[in-house]
C-alpha cells in the first residue's frame, strides 16, 4: 500500500466520521425541533457524501468500503458525545418517595434554586401512600436535581422522566 493511498484513507475515514457527526446532530435536532441548523448541516452533509460515494464506488479494494464503515462508526459515537454535552430538550421529572420529609425538603431546595415544583400525595403500588415531586427542567439542569437528592439523602428513587416537546411559559434556568 502506497503512501498516496493510507492518506486517502484516513482521509476518507475522517471525512467520513465528520459527516456522520452532522447526520446524528441533524437527526437530534429534527428530534427537538430545531430547524434552522438543520438545513445547514443537511447542505453540508450532501456535498460530502456525493464526493466520499464517488470515490468510494471508483476505487478498488475493500480497504475504501472498511475506511468508510469504521468513519460512520466514530461519526455516531462522537456525534453521540456531543449531543450528551449539548444535552438540549426539557424534561418533566415526577419523583415518588416515602418519606415525606425528605419530599419537603427535596421540594424546598428546587424552589430555592427558582424552579417551579409541585408535589402531591399518591398512592404508589398496592394503594400505599406515597410523596410526588413534579419539577419541569431543562436536560442540561437534570445533575441539580441529582445533586439535591443526594444532598438531602436520597439516593435511587423512583422517578419518571419525560421529554417534552414544548412547555409555555416559564422554565427557569438555574446555576447550570
Amino acid at each position: 500500500m502506497t503512501q498516496q493511498m493510507v492518506l486517502t484513507l484516513i482521509g476518507l475515514f475522517l471525512v467520513t466520521a465528520l459527516t456522520n457527526i452532522f447526520a446524528t446532530l441533524k437527526s437530534i435536532l429534527l428530534a427537538k425541533k430545531i430547524m434552522n441548523p438543520v438545513y445547514f448541516l443537511v447542505f453540508m452533509d450532501a456535498i460530502i457524501f456525493a464526493t466520499v460515494v464517488s470515490k468510494v464506488a471508483n476505487s478498488d479494494g475493500v480497504q475504501f468500503g472498511v475506511a468508510y464503515a469504521l468513519g460512520k462508526t466514530l461519526g455516531v459515537f462522537i456525534g453521540g458525545k456531543i449531543e450528551e454535552r449539548l444535552a438540549l430538550g426539557i424534561l418533566e421529572v415526577d419523583v415518588f418517595l416515602n418519606n415525606k420529609n425528605k419530599m419537603v425538603e427535596i421540594a424546598e431546595k428546587l424552589r430555592d434554586e427558582g424552579y417551579t415544583v409541585n408535589n402531591y400525595l399518591v398512592r404508589g403500588n398496592h394503594g400505599h401512600i406515597r410523596h410526588k415531586i413534579e419539577v419541569v427542567i431543562k436536560r442540561k439542569e437534570f445533575k441539580i436535581l441529582e445533586t439535591i437528592m443526594n444532598d438531602c439523602g436520597v439516593t435511587d428513587p423512583t422517578m419518571k422522566i419525560k421529554n417534552l416537546n414544548k412547555v409555555e411559559g416559564k422554565i427557569t434556568v438555574s446555576r447550570a
